[in-house]
C-alpha cells in the first residue's frame, strides 16, 4: 500500500486521530525550536560564533536523548501516558517562554543552553510516551502501518516547522527579537499539542496495571545492567557489532563535516549573517533530499548486492566525494557534497537496521537499538568536539577535509573486512528480510 493509503487507513480510528494530532502540533513547534536555536547559536549577526559554541549548541540538541532516552521507558511505564502528553507540552512550554525572556533580555548564554537543555530533555519523555501509546488506539493489525506513518508524518511537519521558523524570521529580523518570537511562538504552539491531548480519556494510553512490575530504582538500575548486556551480546554477533561500528565511523565523519560547513557559511563564504543562514538552509534542504532519494534507492539496490556491501560502497563514496568535490571549498560542491553524505547517511542507516534485526536475538533487540540511539547522537557530538581545535575561525581546513576524506576511505576497508565471518561461510545477505530493509 501507498503510504497515503496507510495514513487514510489509520486515521479512520478517533482515537488515533487525536494522538497523531498531538504529535503533529507538538513536532511543527520542534522545528520552529530547533530553526531558533540554529539561528541564534550560529547566525546572529550580533555574535561571531566560534567552533567550541557551535560544538556547544550541538551538545544542547543532541546528548538528551543520548542520556535520558534509555531510561525514559521506566517512567512512561509508570505514570499516566495521557498525563505526559498533556502535562510535558506545558513544561515545555514555560520552559521556551523561559527561554524567550533570556534571549529578550540578553541573559548569560549558559542559562539559555540549559533552559534548552531541559526543553530537549522533556521532549524526549514525550516522544517516548507517544510511541508507547500507539498500541492502544489502532488495531494490532493495523500496528505496523501505523508505526511507518506517525514517525514520518511527524519529521515532515518538524521540516515545515522549520521552514516556518525560517519565515518568522524573515519577518521579525535576524536580531534578538527575531529569536525571541520564534521562541515564544514555539511555546504556545507545543502548548497547543496539551489541548489536544487533554481530549484523550486520562486511562485511554495506559500504562496496563502490572503488580509485578519492579520497584522504581530497580528498574532503574535494571536500565543500566540491560544496556550492558545488550552490549555484551551484541560483541558476539559479528557482523552486527560492525554494522554499529560503520555507523558510527559515519556519524563521526558526518559530524565533523557538519561543523566545518556550519562556519564555511557563517564565515568564508559571506560575512553576513542572514545570508549565511539562506545558503546553509539551502544545505539542509538539499541534504534532505539525499536521505528521502535514499529511501527507494536502498532497497533497489540491496535487491541486486550484499548490504554489507552497499555500506562500505557509501562509506568510500563519502570518502571519495569529500575529498574531491569539498577541496575546492565552492559553495556549489559543498551542496553536491550535502546531496551525497545524505544519501549514504540514510542508505547506511538502512542497512544497518536491517543487520542488526536480523542478527540480534529478539530479547536484546530493544537494548541493542538503545545502544544504536546513544551512538548516533553521541558520536556526533563527540566528533565535533575533536573538530573544535583543528578549525579555523573561518572553517576552511584542509586538515579537517582530508580528516574526513580519509576517515570514511579506511572505514569502508575496516567494515569491509571486519564484518566477513569465514566461520559462518562468509557474508549472509539480507534477501531473506528485504521485507525489512523496505
Amino acid at each position: 500500500m501507498s503510504f497515503a493509503a496507510d495514513l487514510r487507513t489509520v486515521l479512520a480510528g478517533r482515537d488515533f486521530r487525536r494522538l497523531f494530532a498531538t504529535r503533529l502540533v507538538s513536532q511543527f513547534a520542534d522545528g520552529v525550536f530547533q530553526f531558533a536555536v540554529a539561528g541564534y547559536a550560529f547566525f546572529t549577526p550580533e555574535k561571531q560564533t566560534s567552533a567550541a559554541e557551535a560544538a556547544t549548541a550541538f551538545a544542547v540538541l543532541l546528548l538528551p536523548y543520548s542520556l535520558v532516552g534509555p531510561f525514559a521507558g521506566v517512567f512512561i511505564d509508570r505514570w499516566s501516558r495521557r498525563q505526559i502528553l498533556v502535562v510535558a507540552p506545558v513544561i515545555r512550554g514555560v520552559l521556551l517562554l523561559l527561554a524567550a525572556g533570556l534571549v529578550y533580555f540578553d541573559a548569560p548564554e549558559a542559562l539559555f543552553y540549559t533552559t534548552a537543555l531541559g526543553v530537549l530533555g522533556v521532549n524526549r519523555f514525550f516522544l517516548a510516551a507517544l510511541g508507547a501509546s500507539l498500541p492502544h488506539v489502532v488495531p494490532r493489525e493495523q500496528l505496523v502501518m501505523a508505526n511507518a506513518v506517525a514517525p514520518t508524518s511527524g519529521t515532515v511537519l518538524t521540516f515545515l516547522g522549520a521552514g516556518a521558523g525560517y519565515l518568522l524570521r524573515s519577518a521579525f529580523g535576524p536580531g534578538d527579537l527575531g529569536t525571541t518570537t520564534l521562541l515564544a511562538c514555539s511555546g504556545v504552539l507545543v502548548g497547543l499539542s496539551s489541548l489536544v491531548a487533554v481530549r484523550m480519556r486520562r486511562d485511554l494510553l495506559g500504562p496496563d496495571v502490572d503488580q509485578g512490575r519492579p520497584q522504581m530504582a530497580e528498574a532503574l538500575k535494571t536500565v543500566v545492567t540491560g544496556l550492558m548486556a545488550g552490549a555484551r551480546h551484541v560483541l558476539h554477533r559479528r557482523q552486527a557489532a560492525a554494522a554499529l561500528g560503520a555507523f558510527a565511523v559515519h556519524r563521526f565523519f558526518y559530524g565533523m563535516a557538519f561543523l566545518m560547513t556550519v562556519l564555511l557559511f557563517r564565515f568564508y563564504f559571506t560575512n553576513d549573517a542572514e545570508a549565511g543562514l539562506d545558503k546553509f538552509t539551502l544545505v539542509i534542504a538539499v541534504s534532505g533530499l539525499g536521505y528521502f532519494a535514499a529511501a527507494p534507492i536502498t532497497p533497489w539496490v540491496v535487491d541486486r548486492i550484499r548490504p554489507r556491501t552497499f555500506i562500505a560502497l557509501l562509506l568510500a563514496l563519502a570518502g571519495v566525494v569529500t575529498g574531491t568535490a569539498g577541496v575546492s571549498f565552492n559553495e556549489y560542491a559543498v551542496l553536491g557534497l550535502a546531496f551525497v553524505l545524505g544519501v549514504a547517511a540514510q542508505g547506511i542507516k538502512i542497512c544497518v537496521d536491517s543487520i542488526v534485526q536480523r542478527e540480534v536475538d529478539d530479547v536484546y533487540l530493544g537494548r541493542v537499538f538503545s545502544i544504536y540511539d546513544m551512538i548516533f547522537n553521541a558520536t556526533f557530538v563527540v566528533a565535533a568536539v575533536v573538530a573544535v581545535p583543528l578549525l579555523p575561525a573561518d572553517g576552511k581546513s584542509y586538515l579537517v577535509l582530508g580528516i574526513v576524506a580519509t576517515g570514511y576511505l579506511l572505514g569502508a576497508v575496516g567494515y569491509w573486512f571486519g564484518s566477513s565471518d569465514r566461520t559462518r561461510g562468509g557474508d549472509h545477505s539480507l534477501r531473506d528480510t528485504d521485507d525489512v530493509v523496505r
